[in-house]
């Protein structure tokens, strides 16, 4: 029985900096411009409308005034929950076209209402160029919620946006998977010391996307489900330069379209929201058509006709995987026999065009009822969550095998990758300089 897709749009922009002082950032107009691509068609998906967002307006914001736009950012994040969970209560799968990554605050709403209703732990895998974990317990000062949505909704930073509802936090710690920062991520070290599973990109190339989302699987095999967060600035700038915060070391289109098919190839992912594309870098539309290809490819394993039903596990607040000493998970080696990642080629030269620093990254109801689209009744008594530690080429449509043999060619080269050992996230950046503090200023 194959699932359905439902592509609701939330064109919000309240979580970025303005790119000028007199203009706004121009990733609400993504939904459209990846609909003009015949997104909808090509999935064969229902039509979940768009949910509007408030006005964007800084008004007399200051550095230390808390996040910029948070009441319009809550509100909307209480609607956008609402909607994606009358999408999942018909048995649907969500595909949420953003704007920026603050979609993901009403996206973890919905999965912790959904969680509380089936007795189970929703977990969520995050696929993101940037960490997005800055906090009050790691900056001087925050500002720009989609710079922070990671820290937020791991129940990091105010009240009116870590814990709407009083629900803190939407995703314990130990149920966040992070994938494609950078090697030199500002807040690797934060996550690190939260216990945030990571796989930074030079680990994923090298282990290859199909193992990878294998990888991540693993993970949260102790949740009843998960969600899956995509911001597209997780590819490399000289593939997708039409994003915020452009940042050298990403990975390519086809490497996106096997790892975003292998987390979905599951009656346990839950949905997907895709963030942070900006037409506005993108007149000719060539970009809007390469995410489009790739979305669609990616999520073949979801409307084929052998897909099993959604299906939530509910079940005990499970014991954390085994970790080793150093704090990282024990990771069980891939089945022998798998087959090999696709290759992919190197990227093309691009010049990427200057965002300029307005731009920057680092700036800062009634619960629904239980779900009965999925057959499930309330198990036991909601899963308490605790509370949250306060430190922050084309491929095939055929989605991937469960391993992969080779690593795809490094970004701008043709050497072979060495097969890798655990990820290392490094020695800790140069300290003699604060970290940066940018906001609307």
């Amino acid at each position: 029985m194959m699932r359905r897709i439902a592509v609701l749009d939330a064109p919000t922009n309240l979580g970025l900096r303005p790119p000028t002082p007199s203009s706004v950032p121009g990733c609400g107009k993504a939904p459209g411009a990846l609909r003009d691509h015949d997104l909808l068609a090509r999935l064969r998906a229902r039509d979940a409308g768009c949910l509007t967002p408030p006005r964007y307006d800084p008004g007399d914001w200051r550095p230390g005034d808390g996040v910029c736009h948070a009441r319009e950012i809550g509100d909307y994040s209480l609607a956008l929950a609402d909607r994606i969970g009358s999408i999942i209560d018909r048995g649907e799968f969500p595909l949420v076209l953003g704007g920026d990554c603050s979609v993901l605050l009403g996206s973890a709403l919905a999965m912790h209402r959904l969680g509380e209703a089936v007795g189970g732990r929703i977990g969520l895998v995050f696929v993101d160029g940037h960490s997005d974990f800055r906090h009050p317990g790691n900056a001087s000062y925050v500002g720009a919620a989609a710079g922070e949505d990671l820290a937020l909704v791991t129940g990091r930073g105010q009240a009116d946006l870590a814990a709407i509802e009083g629900r803190r936090p939407y995703f314990r710690d130990i149920d966040v998977v992070v994938l494609g920062i950078r090697a030199q991520d500002e807040y690797r070290l934060d996550l690190q010391a939260a216990g945030i599973i990571t796989r930074p990109v030079p680990a994923l190339r090298a282990e290859g996307a199909a193992r990878t989302a294998q990888w991540a699987h693993e993970q949260l095999a102790d949740c009843a489900g998960y969600w899956v967060h995509i911001d597209v600035d997780v590819l490399d700038p000289a593939v997708m330069p039409a994003v915020d915060a452009p940042d050298p070391g990403g990975i390519a289109f086809a490497e996106l379209e096997i790892l975003l098919a292998g987390l979905v190839d599951t009656p346990h992912c839950l949905g997907v929201e895709l963030t942070v594309f900006d037409p506005d870098y993108d007149p000719d539309g060539t970009y809007a058509a390469e995410i489009v290809n790739t979305v669609v490819a990616g999520l073949a394993p979801v409307t084929a006709p052998e897909a099993v039903p959604p299906r939530l596990l509910p079940g005990p607040s499970a014991a954390p995987a085994p970790r080793r000493g150093n704090g990282r998970p024990v990771i069980p080696p891939v089945a022998a026999g798998a087959a090999p990642a696709v290759a992919v080629p190197p990227l093309p030269e691009v010049a990427v065009p200057d965002h300029g620093d307005a731009q920057a990254r680092t700036v800062d109801a009634d619960e629904p009822d239980p779900v009965v689209a999925f057959g499930l009744e309330p198990v036991g008594p909601p899963a308490s969550a605790g509370p949250g530690r306060l430190r922050r080429p084309p491929a095939t449509a055929a989605g991937p095998a469960s391993g992969s043999g080779s690593a795809p060619a490094a970004i701008g080269g043709s050497a072979p990758l060495m097969e890798a050992p655990e990820p290392d996230n490094g020695p800790p950046p140069d300290e003699d300089t604060p970290r940066s503090a940018a906001g609307f200023a």
